[in-house]
């Protein structure tokens, strides 16, 4: 059996991302008819078409589509073997970082600090939904991702989760609403509450403890950003239920307070990185930092 020509693949891969052979061999500085044949070749390698034509458009067919999910590996893997290889004799060294957009800023910054104002690091930061996170880093176009619930696993997937810490809960909220004494449960039937969405187990571990109380608060807002449930809470519309580590600064500056802590409720975080031959050091910096700072 003849081997695979990375030629052809490369060519396959650049017309599949772009959808449109004229535009592709526009880009690639190559004729049409030059293109159709690498891709053709590539097909008869393979024994499967790749691409089916609706219009003016082609789209990938069920082969093609796995072959660009391949591709896209092997040609991620290549970027990092030059990015990896060539920091030898570098300046500057990459950390790629994804957080959950709706993550604590305050967390990130914690997780963070080992590396920031250091002049040899150029410090990329994305945000996003945990599926599309997880698919960048699997395209190894990330780093390490930061996210609040650990991804599912399975013999296929090869996410490597680090348990970084966890947060317990309280309740928060405006000087006028926690300093006068009161029980948790009054506080809970006297004040509206923000809470986070029910997709969150902080939620699922709120709406238990509600129901063990025998309370029904009054829902003046469901959050899925701790940001703005950070915001909502200096506004003073109701107690909110996060980590005090997202308000720390207001608390510090007594903008907010912390009340009742939630007992049996915490926030999790999880880094998480991806088995890889060539990891980036600064990784396990900031891993160390952080088991070193929470201690044994």
């Amino acid at each position: 059996m003849s081997a695979l020509n990375y030629n052809h693949l490369r060519y396959f891969w650049a017309v599949a991302h772009d959808g449109n052979l004229t535009r592709t061999a526009k880009r690639l500085n190559v004729t049409q008819s030059a293109l159709s044949v690498q891709v053709r070749k590539l097909e008869g390698r393979l024994g499967h078409p790749l691409f089916e034509r609706r219009g003016r458009q082609l789209h990938l067919t069920e082969a093609g589509q796995i072959v660009l999910d391949h591709a896209d590996t092997i040609f991620a893997i290549g970027e990092e073997m030059l990015d990896t290889l060539g920091q030898a004799g570098a300046s500057r060294q990459a950390l790629r970082v994804g957080s959950l957009a709706t993550l604590s800023r305050n967390f990130q910054m914690e997780f963070l600090r080992p590396v920031l104002g250091r002049t040899d690091i150029d410090l990329i930061l994305r945000s996003g939904g945990s599926g599309e996170l997880l698919r960048t880093l699997e395209a190894l176009n990330l780093d390490v991702i930061l996210l609040n619930q650990a991804p599912p696993g399975d013999a296929l997937t090869s996410f490597v989760t680090h348990r970084l810490a966890e947060r317990t809960v309280s309740l928060v909220g405006t000087p006028d609403r926690l300093r006068p004494p009161a029980s948790f449960a009054d506080r809970l039937r006297n004040h509206p509450v923000i809470l986070p969405t029910i997709d969150s187990s902080v939620r699922t571990g709120f709406d238990a403890l509600a129901d063990r109380l025998g309370v029904r608060p009054q829902i003046v807002a469901e959050v899925e950003d701790m940001a703005m449930m950070r915001l909502l809470a200096r506004e003073g519309i109701g107690l909110a239920v996060l980590p005090p580590i997202v308000v720390k600064d207001e608390i510090a500056a007594g903008v907010l307070v912390e009340g009742d802590r939630l007992p049996g409720i915490v926030e999790s975080f999880h880094a998480v990185t991806i088995e890889r031959r060539f990891p980036n050091p600064l990784v396990r910096l900031l891993l160390q930092s952080v088991a070193e700072y929470e201690g044994p």
